[in-house]
C-alpha cells in the first residue's frame, strides 16, 4: 500500500507521517528532506540554484541515503545541515528545477518499490504515485506553520525569528503552488485535512482511521 500524504511547509506532514508509519508498522519516506539534500549539495558547491544542471550530472555527483531517521549526502550525516534556514529559503528553487524533481522522482519510486509506505511531499499523490491508494493534503494556517516551525528549529538548537520564518513560509507558498513542474495541489480524490487547530495526537488518529478504512474498500 502507498499512502500519500501533501501538504504546504509546516503543515504537519513529516511529523504525522512518522507517527503513522510507527504506529502501522509500514516504511516511511521523507520526501522534502531528499529535496533538502540536493538543495545541501548546491549551496555547498556555491551552484546556481536556479540553473538546471541536467540528471546525468546529479546522478553522478550526488548520493543519497537514509538510515534509521538519519539522511546522509554523499556519506555524510547532514540531518542537521539541511534544517538550517538557509536550505529553507532556497529549497523551493532547487524542487523547481526538472532534472532535481526527474532524479527525486526516481529516487522515491525506487526506495517505495514492493512495500507498504507512507510518503510525505507536495506532489506526492499527484505526480509521483497517482494511483497511491490513501490520499491526504494537510493544511493550516500559514501562522500556526511559522510558529511550528520556530519550535522545530529550537528543537535543533538552530537560531529562528518567527516574523522571518512566517515571510519564508509564505513566499515558499506562492512559489510551490505556481511553479510550472509538479506544482503543490490537492490531489482530486484526496481526503483534506486541517491541522491548524488539531493535536498531534487527533490527526494521528484520523488519518490512521482513514488508511484503514480505504484499505478494506481496495
Amino acid at each position: 500500500m502507498i499512502i500519500a500524504i501533501d501538504g504546504p511547509a509546516g503543515s504537519g506532514k513529516s511529523t504525522i507521517s512518522r507517527l503513522i508509519a510507527s504506529d502501522l508498522g509500514i516504511s516511511y519516506l521523507d520526501t522534502g528532506a531528499m529535496f533538502r539534500i540536493v538543495t545541501l549539495y548546491f549551496l555547498e558547491n556555491d551552484l546556481d540554484v536556479n540553473k538546471d544542471l541536467g540528471i546525468n550530472y546529479l546522478k553522478e555527483n550526488i548520493s543519497i541515503d537514509i538510515k534509521e531517521n538519519n539522511f546522509y549526502l554523499n556519506g555524510k550525516n547532514v540531518s542537521k545541515d539541511i534544517r538550517t534556514n538557509e536550505v529553507t529559503k532556497k529549497v523551493s528553487y532547487i524542487a523547481a528545477l526538472k532534472s532535481v524533481r526527474d532524479f527525486l522522482l526516481f529516487e522515491q519510486r525506487n526506495i517505495s518499490n514492493n512495500r507498504d509506505i507512507i510518503l510525505d511531499g507536495r506532489d506526492i499523490g499527484t505526480v509521483v504515485f497517482p494511483n497511491a491508494e490513501v490520499k491526504i493534503f494537510l493544511t493550516a494556517s500559514a501562522q500556526k506553520r511559522a510558529k511550528r516551525r520556530v519550535e522545530q528549529n529550537l528543537s535543533l538548537n538552530i537560531e529562528s525569528n518567527y516574523e522571518e520564518i512566517l515571510e519564508d513560509i509564505i513566499k515558499r507558498d506562492e512559489l510551490d503552488s505556481t511553479r510550472k513542474i509538479s506544482p503543490l495541489k490537492k490531489a482530486e480524490d484526496a481526503i483534506e485535512v486541517d491541522t491548524t487547530e488539531a493535536s498531534i495526537e487527533d490527526v494521528k488518529n484520523k488519518i490512521i482511521s482513514i488508511i484503514k478504512k480505504e484499505s478494506n474498500e481496495v
